[in-house]
């Protein structure tokens, strides 16, 4: 006897089957309204409403308590797919724990479904981008390898049922400025699209098999991201064979017809789209889509495409089948928040923390030789600075005030003074200072060393409408640091008290004054709800510093070109022209790490001929700790333009003291590909050279480690 009462539940049928029956089954209103985000039950039918919008870009967002990671930016700087992985696989946890919870409350409203748009994929090509932060870095393919081990934690590893839905956005070409992201037109050459803005979604369209993907709010060379046949259909379906369904930024297709003027009514901005292919509509334009078929703009057959996809990724995370037979439907709801998750997040923040200074070894502090400490600046005990943006509610956190305090021994003083406000020259209306800076005087000199926490929070960088105390719509418009914080570093350094400045900040600023003034400077972006406790172990090294910068430090806004230009000229460490102050995959550690005995697999290579990379690594330092290992490869003499050299692969290789480890490291045949002015990948004979070692090969990064890197002359024939 049937136990179901439509083919489209019968769990025996293909996917497509099902799919195909569900839809023959609809009208074409109830087709529509499912095309929008908040979609109504159908309960003739039995499917239950589904508010698809859901975030989670480290850590479940917006939907209640849950663990909450370092921001997307901090956890980039690990450069270890294997911890962006396990991050991802914990939130995926979490996520189905939470989503099955609040369906057995009768709870199916916005944040509480399973399809997450998650992760952030846009290259952070400039500083002055607010929303830089929720990406990995600079780097096409650092951001693609680690948002494919995103997706993959994410979407589970079963051969029937996503886990979780992942989403890569903003598709294509979009970083600011955000103030004018609805109407924006980002005009760039074939050469950056295919070189710079379009390998990491490819990656993770072919690798990470993404179900989702988001289009952006802006205009790319003329046509609406979410109305771009161009790259909606002939690059991601046609030439990559990404078979997933397209999801709109919230509101981007009324921008079709508000800000970008290429419309004039809400059908045919509708219609626009689902031509294109984007097939799921954030926000309420798609309720004109029945208004626009009447007018003729386009047919049902357009929206029984659209609507298909959406309900195979429904069906593919098992929404329509019994629960016994879904693997993800029994994670229990007490594995949401718990211990086992808050450590490693705390693991990740002091992996993606960055040592950027270090003078005369002061780190990592000695407790038994430390009698006073003052802690001291706007971001030292401020709980907006740990969490960054698109973020959840942790049950618990610990500020850097808090880990440090935690962290010393019990009869060492520590003293506190905020110092000053993260943002306001604090001048009060009869024109009085409320500075605390006298204040912070006073405990540094009471203080044998002195912790500065300084930097920004997402209410200054971040998206539009969000980061409410920007000056510019959540973009930067200078990268100095806001308000009196370098007055305050300024003050506290002239006591002569050894002073160590900690930035929590998702973006690169401008530094150099307390690069030359002071004696250890720490990135330590938005290390998320454990970040507090992270900071002390490295600090007083229980833990060795491994992260490397995924975006370049310029040394101020002078340094780059436009903000609103896309062309990389100028841009990344790829083709930066000015000297930097930290280069990209820059980071000091506590240990030395040396390399030697590299050798190529082949002195000549050929077209489609992989070449394996082999180096030992060795651990010369008194602790444990983790490398980075990052291989380069630089054309030499092309003939056509390039970059200075890319990033080819990295690895992370785990080292006890006095411990040497052979690593080899396989570069593809399609890493030697270089693009010319038409976007197209052409086979280029001629010299090569590879580079292997913990940092770039440029003369900055070899000048403040102290190393330089290995490298071999290979030739393509």
């Amino acid at each position: 006897m049937e136990k179901y009462n439509y083919s489209f539940q019968d769990t025996e049928l293909t996917l497509e089957e099902r799919v195909n029956d569900l839809v023959t089954r609809l009208t074409l209103e109830e087709k529509i309204s499912q095309m929008l985000h908040y979609s109504p039950a159908i309960n003739r039918l039995g499917i239950p409403s589904y508010n698809w919008w859901n975030e989670c870009l480290h850590g479940v967002a917006r939907a209640g308590v849950a663990t909450v990671f370092p921001q997307a930016i901090g956890m980039a700087a690990s450069f270890d797919a294997r911890l962006i992985k396990e991050a991802a696989t914990v939130i995926s946890d979490e996520a189905r724990a939470k989503h099955h919870e609040y369906v057995r409350q009768g709870d199916r409203g916005i944040y509480k479904g399973l399809t997450f748009w998650s992760p952030n994929i846009n290259i952070f090509r400039d500083p002055r981008w607010g929303r830089g932060h929720e990406t990995y870095g600079e780097d096409p393919f650092l951001t693609g390898k680690l948002g494919v081990a995103f997706i993959q934690g994410l979407q589970g590893s079963d051969p029937k049922y996503l886990k979780v839905a992942a989403c890569a956005k903003h598709f294509a070409v979009h970083s600011g400025p955000e103030k004018h992201r609805h109407s924006f037109d980002a005009i760039v050459s074939k050469k950056d699209l295919y070189e710079t803005y379009l390998p990491a979604f490819e990656a993770c369209v072919k690798e990470g098999e993404v179900e989702a993907v988001m289009g952006a709010y802006n205009r790319t060379n003329g046509e609406p991201c979410c109305g771009s046949t161009t790259l909606l259909n002939d690059i991601l379906r046609d030439d990559w064979g990404f078979d997933g369904h397209v999801v709109s930024d919230c509101g981007a297709i009324c921008d079709f017809h508000m800000y970008h003027k290429i419309t004039e009514t809400p059908q045919e901005s509708a219609a626009l789209a689902v031509n294109a292919g984007s097939d799921l509509n954030c926000g309420n334009t798609y309720a004109f889509l029945l208004s626009a078929i009447e007018q003729g703009l386009l047919n049902e057959h357009a929206i029984d495409r659209a609507i298909k996809r959406l309900f195979a990724t429904r069906f593919r995370l098992g929404q329509f089948d019994p629960e016994e037979q879904n693997p993800y439907t029994s994670i229990p709801y007490e594995l949401n928040d718990c211990e086992a998750h808050h450590e490693l997040a705390k693991n990740i923040a002091r992996r993606g923390m960055v040592l950027l200074k270090n003078e005369k070894n002061l780190l990592p502090l000695k407790k038994d030789k430390l009698n006073t400490i003052a802690i001291i600046g706007p971001n030292a005990d401020d709980r907006v600075a740990l969490l960054g943006n698109y973020n959840g509610t942790p049950s618990v956190t610990c500020t850097p005030l808090e880990g440090i305090r935690r962290a010393v021994n019990e009869n060492t003083r520590v003293y506190y003074s905020e110092g000053c406000d993260i943002q306001s020259d604090q001048i009060d209306g009869f024109g009085n200072s409320t500075s605390k800076i006298s204040e912070a005087v006073s405990v540094a000199e009471r203080a044998d060393v002195a912790v500065i926490c300084v930097g920004l929070n997402p209410l200054i960088e971040g998206e539009a409408g969000d980061a409410s105390n920007s000056d510019a719509a959540g973009d930067k418009i200078s990268l100095k640091l806001p308000g009196l914080q370098n007055k305050l570093i300024e003050k506290v350094v002239a006591t002569g008290t050894p002073t160590i400045v900690v930035v929590l900040a998702g973006s690169a600023m401008d530094l150099q004054w307390a690069d030359q003034n002071t004696s250890a400077v720490i990135q330590a972006w938005y290390p998320g709800a454990e970040g507090g406790a992270a900071l002390a172990d490295l600090l007083f090294g229980v833990d060795d510093f491994t992260g490397c910068l995924p975006v370049t430090f310029v040394k101020s806004t002078e340094d780059l070109p436009d903000f609103r230009d896309y062309n990389m000229k100028g841009r990344t460490y790829r083709y930066i022209e000015k000297e930097p102050l930290y280069p990209f995959g820059y980071g000091l550690s506590y240990n030395d790490y040396s390399y030697s005995h590299m050798q190529v697999s082949s002195q000549t290579l050929s077209e489609n001929q992989k070449l394996d990379v082999s180096v030992t690594v060795t651990n010369n330092g008194i602790i444990k700790g983790s490398e980075v290992i990052q291989v380069y490869i630089k054309a030499n003499n092309p003939g056509i333009p390039v970059p200075h050299w890319s990033l080819a692969n990295i690895e992370v290789i785990d080292l006890n003291p006095n411990d040497s480890k052979e690593k080899q490291i396989t570069l593809l045949p399609e890493q030697f590909m270089l693009i010319n002015e038409e976007g197209k990948k052409v086979y280029v004979p001629g010299e090569y050279t590879i580079f292997i070692g913990g940092s770039q090969p440029d003369g900055v990064s070899e000048r403040l480690s102290g190393k330089k890197v290995l490298r071999q002359t290979i030739k393509l024939v």
